[in-house]
Order: structure tokens, then sequence, then C-alpha cells
């Protein structure tokens, strides 16, 4: 259930929806999408998490459109960055977690209206995420795969201050993206990748990941068969995994 917004410090053309502690960000953005237009961005108070949605309206067909998922996950790794204690190490796993020092910290989806077809412009497109701020039950110290931005050195750092870097970080990706052609996304997303000898990442037009190895074919991972299943999300707890 939406709640009064909390005062944010947002770009132009964002518009703040609070939701109450056991609201999902992600679930109300998507079903209410195309109510509540684009520029939307919805976010849950919570003190653990830093949940959030925000409502795109592209202007080109689906397959292209899906793309802006990268403009998401380069704007959440550039919001991790600039709240990060120096030279703390921050990397997205391809194509949706979120990683410090190689450990789950959370990640991002991408939503589109069911039954849109590639060749059509969707009405809509719901970038959600979750970032873990703190651990409250101390889960994540068994759990070497996981951790939480507390835990990593980064203070005190509420959701509405990780929401609001992020609609700036978002705002300039998608600046860069129509102010030039999508490489320059694409080479961003790219440089945030974990860095393996001889092995070369591009994004092509689809948004499809092509990994270049020595001696071997090319291979190819299909984008939107990747986001049907979000890598990151714990189904039973809703949250990241542990």
């Amino acid at each position: 259930m939406p709640m009064s917004a909390r005062p944010l410090d947002l770009p132009p053309l964002f518009r703040p929806v609070a939701l109450r502690e056991v609201g999902d960000a992600f679930a109300h953005a998507t079903a209410q999408a195309g109510a509540l237009g684009a520029g939307t961005l919805v976010f849950v108070g919570r003190f653990d998490l830093a949940e959030l949605a925000v409502v795109l309206e592209p202007e080109e067909t689906l397959f292209g459109a899906r793309r802006a998922f990268y403009a998401g996950m380069v704007a959440l790794a550039d919001t991790l960055a600039g709240l990060a204690p120096p030279e703390t190490p921050i990397a997205l796993a391809w194509p949706d977690a979120v990683k410090i020092g190689g450990r789950l910290v959370g990640g991002g989806r991408l939503a589109w209206p069911r039954g849109s077809g590639e060749d059509a412009v969707p009405d809509w497109l719901v970038f959600g995420a979750m970032i873990r701020l703190v651990s409250l039950t101390g889960a994540e110290a068994l759990h070497p795969l996981a951790t939480a931005l507390e835990d990593e050195g980064f203070g005190s750092i509420g959701a509405e201050q990780f929401v609001a870097s992020f609609a700036r970080h978002l705002m300039a990706a998608l600046d860069r993206w129509q102010a030039g052609d999508f490489g320059l996304l694409a080479r961003d997303y790219v440089a945030k990748l974990p860095r393996e000898r001889g092995i070369i990442h591009a994004i092509d037009v689809s948004g499809d990941l092509r990994t270049a190895r020595p001696g071997k074919a090319d291979a190819r991972a299909d984008l939107k068969a990747a986001l049907a299943t979000p890598s990151w999300l714990d189904p039973a707890t809703g949250g990241p995994r542990l």
C-alpha cells in the first residue's frame, strides 16, 4: 500500500512513491506502470534493503528497448562506487547481479508488458533493484558468497540516500545513451564485469552478451532468457540470495 512520498533529492522528471516496509516496489510498479507513468520511482522504506523500481516509457521496439536494463545496472554500480570506501572492488556478474569483493550484495531486474512483441514499442518498462544495506540476522557471515554494505565499510547508508543517488546515476546513464549510441553504455557495463585474461566481452544490438575466447568460437548469451529469472533473487525470502 502506498504511503506519503518521503522527501527525496531526485533529479527533475522523477516522481517518488514510497511503500510501507511490507510493500514490494517491483510488483507495485509493474502492476501499476500504465497509471504511474514514466519517471515514477517506487521505493520501500526498509532499514536492511534499498529496494526500488522505476517506470520507463521507451520510444523504440522491445528488441532494442530492453537494453535499458544495462543503464539500470550501470547506475547501480556507479551508485555503489560513489558511496564506497576507496578501492572497494565493485563488479557486475552478467547480466543482473552486483557483487562487492566477489560477494553478492544485490542486483537488478526488468519487466515489460506480457505479450509485447519484439517488433512493437512496449507501453512501459520497469527496472527494479535491491541492494542489501545491513545484515539483520548475521547470516551473511555463514555464507561467504554474500555480504551487505555495512559489512564492507560503507557506514550508515539509508535507503532514501541510496535511492536518490541511484536516480541521479540512472539519469546520467540514460543521457549517455541518448547523446550518442548504445555502444558507449555497453562499454560502461562491460568495464564493470570481472576481468579474465584473454577473454573479451561485448554487448550486441539486441542486448545479448558475446564472449570471445582464444582458440574458441564466440559464445552468445541471450539477455531476454537470462532476465526471465533473476540470478540474485531468493524467491523464498524475496531478497538477495545468501
